[in-house]
């Protein structure tokens, strides 16, 4: 069994939460979602954030608009729609409980 694609699945996992989770108070372009993501050590790639942010658009979670920058090519900055929070504060709360879950069976002695 490969051990680094366990560990890759499981952050698949919990990427689209994560996602959600940074977008909950303020907007952002791809830079600064992978940024976040990578300054809290959940290794992702462009590659992955993209397609995922598209779906994420596509499902109504998200909206987008663009903003011109000064630095280079305009950037769109995405942020949760209302069906978008409504569906972050469920999947909090299912987070909440899978980790306690969790917690107690790998904590057992």
């Amino acid at each position: 069994m490969n051990i680094e694609n366990t560990k890759a699945q499981m952050r698949k996992g919990v990427l689209e939460f994560c996602i959600l989770s940074v977008l909950k108070e303020k907007e952002a372009y791809t830079s600064e979602i992978l940024e976040t993501l990578k300054n809290a050590k959940l290794l992702v790639v462009e590659g992955t954030v993209y397609p995922l942010l598209t779906r994420l658009k596509n499902d109504g979670l998200l909206n987008y608009r663009w903003e011109e920058s000064t630095s280079g090519p305009p950037r769109k900055y995405y942020g949760l729609t209302e069906i978008g929070q409504t569906f972050l504060k469920e999947l909090d709360s299912t987070w909440t409980e899978l980790s306690d879950a969790v917690n107690i069976i790998t904590n057992q002695k």
